[in-house]
């Protein structure tokens, strides 16, 4: 178990009755960020803790890091925080106990090397340093493991361990190093907003005014929300670790051995002193305290329970022959903040002016320092320098429920070395959030997934007893009923549901200007429809839009379903006086129609002309179809002929009926988001979240083609000049010469065996018959005919650059 280092730093000095930032929880996470603030140049920064600083879960934590995560940006930031460790070590004078050993991860079985294979291609293009290793590798470089079990390893040379607590003082050294105060001892038990947005933070040594505050309260993440009424769906968890009394092998060896994680196992393990730390996350998860963390609770442990790691022990010991021989010195068991997805949730908390948090950081010393880095960005800069959606707390809604919170933090919890395959649908706190359709579509034979917490149909098998796939990395047996459908769509007529569709509502006589400024693109007349990019400051993507005019003072804008927060979040921060706004998303629902039969069964529903004379490309009217009020598109993401039909919740089944009779002569079938992503491949049309992302700017993503340059615009200076010095990447589509297996994400993109780009989304087109990817590549590489290779579960296989959209190259189609 890591030492407790013990520091007064409260004492008798004197809480400052003002700060630029107040950072509220002294563990890792707070810590980290007080030094990147101090760092970056905001010395008047304090950080309150109501204990000792590693008070919660980072003083007893396992002290593992690595730079593997699901999320590629996320092991950016993890390999910077094991590099950060030496610099802070230096100017604190403060020890971190830092052992880069190397590491490996175990791949017992195909399915693992598989994933390991993906992870391998993402490092590629990444930068980082790892390879492939044979189980008698693995065996030579730790002959503590029996590497029978073993097929493959994927190795890592920056792995390694640390001493929590010795990190966490240098970080809060470091800091006093750079101006920074903290105080122990010195619980918040209060936060009150004055007017001017700043906050009143109460203390019993005295109020601190501060202009900014962070909750990174860990374990009273929780408690520290609840003051101002912000709920985090954050819960701990109860997490065992063993660690084993000395082991001869391990006493005779002069270096020491690597750490590594055995996926099929549940374990993780590393040296200890003279034996070995062996930890895992068993298959029921404990959420504890999940009423709230007692505020006195401090450096206390709580009762192992080695029952419920019993089986996992046994694995163990198996792999580790040398395990079964000794004696446990300690059984730790403590609890530490796991998110619903296991990702930490940071940044400004929507809704909210001048709050930031930064909780649920499970794997805080692998990702301490990159968090700490990521928000001093945010709050100094105005944003982060990388995509960092990931950990974005604006992934989450009020949908979000503490309840919900739990059950999910739970399943990840126990999921932590299991298996999420791309097409994988996670079955725990489902239903959080429904259309008055579910019951309806899931009878059809939907295949359903959660997307910001709103149920939504993935594709449709014959009926409900029909319903299911089987998690895989190639093609599945969904892939005929997918075929159905977009044969559906490209024939006949699709129906598919659209509430998942972010909606933002503006209205005033300032309206049109502000969108005029806040968005990058033309803004359009009344009863007409506009697409345009949503550029930061610093020139990055972070909006794809389309904009409605329903009246001179009154638009709508629809987007991306998951960055709805994020974007409220954007808006409300720019916000002038006489603009209204409101996220609207949950009060319109609606319907979109797709093919060339399209118009046929639309007209059959609504007296409102909708010839192609009549309703043109672009045109938007708040009419009546099905007998219902609706906002009516002419708009398609299928890439055919289409209408996007928005009405109330409370419309929504009586819509569905008229369009289901209206239909049914006509060829119409359901359908859902794979064929919808299948189609919009053809077309080489981008997705918010994989295709377009804040780490790249308009130009290199091909939406400058949407911007009115002759405006004024959020970003325009820095847009003008990534246009004229021109892209470094861009965004091309692939076609792959591959059958069985498709690309997801993040797979490699080769040139001559050297990691040129990256796959950002793809799958196969079915109306062509191709295996299809979007990716970024060096700019000089993205000419249609250029020949590259995309890496498949460690296997190259060729692909060509398209210069032009694959089906429907004029838009035909979708214009007729």
């Amino acid at each position: 178990m890591p030492d407790i280092i013990k520091e007064e730093t409260a004492g008798g000095k004197k809480l400052p009755s003002h700060a630029k930032v107040v950072v509220i929880g002294g563990g890792v996470v707070g810590c980290s960020i007080l030094f990147h603030l101090a760092k970056f140049g905001w010395k008047d920064v304090v950080l309150l803790e109501r204990d000792e600083l590693t008070s919660g879960s980072s003083w007893h934590a396992a002290g593992q890091i690595h730079t593997i995560s699901s999320d590629p940006n996320i092991s950016r930031l993890q390999s910077y925080t094991i590099d950060l460790y030496k610099e802070i070590e230096e100017l604190s004078g403060q020890s971190v106990g830092l052992h880069i050993t190397g590491g490996f991860y175990l791949a017992s079985n195909q399915t693992w090397y598989d994933y390991l294979k993906r992870e391998r291609s993402k490092a590629r293009y990444m930068g980082l340093n790892q390879e492939f290793i044979s189980p008698k590798e693995v065996a030579e470089r730790h002959p503590l493991i029996d590497p029978s079990h073993y097929i493959a390893a994927l190795w890592d040379d920056q792995d390694g361990d640390l001493d929590p607590s010795g990190a966490t003082y240098a970080f809060a050294k470091a800091a006093k190093v750079h101006g920074a105060q903290y105080f122990t001892h010195c619980g918040v038990t209060g936060t009150k907003q004055r007017p001017d947005g700043s906050w009143d933070v109460t203390t019993p040594k005295g109020v601190i005014n501060a202009e900014h505050i962070v909750n990174c309260g860990g374990l009273w993440a929780r408690e520290v929300g609840h003051m101002q009424g912000v709920n985090l769906p954050v819960q701990p968890m109860e997490h065992h670790y063993l660690i084993t009394e000395a082991i001869p092998e391990i006493a005779a060896r002069s270096e020491r051995l690597p750490c590594g994680i055995d996926y099929e196992a549940n374990i993780y393990f590393r040296q200890e002193r003279q034996g070995m730390l062996l930890g895992t996350y068993e298959p029921k998860g404990t959420p504890w305290k999940v009423d709230g963390t007692p505020w006195d609770f401090g450096h206390e442990l709580l009762q192992p329970d080695l029952e419920r790691i019993a089986d996992r022990l046994e694995l163990g010991f198996e792999r580790i022959p040398a395990l079964a021989n000794v004696g446990i010195k300690d059984a730790i068991n403590g609890p530490f903040t796991f998110g619903p997805d296991g990702n930490p949730m940071i940044g400004p908390v929507p809704g909210m002016k001048n709050y930031w948090c930064a909780v649920g950081v499970m794997a805080g010393f692998c990702q301490g320092g990159g968090v700490g880095l990521t928000m001093a960005e945010w709050m100094i800069d105005g944003e982060p320098s990388i995509d960092v959606w990931a950990m974005d707390v604006a992934r989450f809604g009020d949908w979000a429920s503490p309840d919900w919170g739990t059950v999910k933090s739970t399943e990840n919890y126990e999921r932590r070395f299991v298996m999420t395959f791309p097409n994988e649908t996670l079955p725990k706190g489902r239903c959080q959030k429904t259309t008055a359709l579910y019951d309806r579509l899931v009878a059809k034979g939907a295949v359903m997934d959660q997307g910001f917490g709103l149920e939504n149909a993935l594709w449709f098998a014959d009926g409900p007893e029909d319903a299911h796939e089987v998690p895989s990395f190639r093609r599945n047996r969904s892939f005929d009923y997918v075929a159905r459908e977009v044969k559906a769509v490209r024939e006949a007529v699709g129906a598919i549901e659209i509430a998942n569709f972010a909606k933002h509502e503006f209205k005033g006589p300032g309206a049109r200007a502000y969108l005029d400024t806040i968005l990058a693109g033309y803004v359009p007349k009344p009863g007409r429809l506009t697409l345009t990019p949503m550029l930061t400051e610093k020139g990055k993507l972070y909006g794809d839009l389309t904009v409605a005019c329903l009246a001179e003072d009154h638009f709508m804008l629809f987007g991306s379903g998951a960055m709805q927060e994020a974007h409220r979040r954007w808006f409300e921060s720019r916000l002038p006086d006489d603009v209204s706004y409101a996220n609207v998303s949950d009060d319109w629902h609606g319907i979109a129609l797709s093919g060339p039969k399209s118009r046929a069964l639309l007209q059959k529903i609504t007296r409102k002309d909708v010839s192609a004379e009549g309703f043109k490309f672009r045109d938007l009217e708040q009419t009546y179809v099905g007998s219902v009020p609706v906002v009516l598109n002419r708009i398609s993401f299928s890439g055919e002929l289409g209408y996007e039909i928005y009405c109330k919740p409370q419309y929504l089944i009586r819509l569905s009926e008229a369009i289901e009779e209206a239909g049914a002569d006509l060829g119409l079938r359901w359908y859902g988001a794979r064929a919808l992503m299948s189609m919009r491949l053809e077309k080489g049309w981008g997705v918010w979240t994989l295709d377009y992302r804040p780490d790249f700017n308009a130009v290199e993503s091909g939406m400058d083609v949407f911007i009115n340059w002759k405006k004024d615009f959020v970003g325009k200076a820095v847009a003008e000049k990534q246009k004229t010095e021109g892209p470094a990447s861009k965004l091309v589509t692939l076609v792959i010469d591959c059958d069985g297996i498709d690309v997801s994400n993040d797979e490699a993109i080769l040139k001559d065996g050297k990691a040129v780009g990256y796959v950002s989304s793809g799958g196969y087109a079915h109306r062509v018959g191709k295996s299809v990817a979007m990716g970024y590549v060096r700019a000089d590489l993205a000419k249609g005919g250029t020949r590259l290779q995309v890496e498949l579960l460690g296997e190259m296989f060729d692909a060509e650059v398209q210069g032009a959209p694959l089906y429907d190259a004029n838009g035909a189609n979708m214009r007729a």
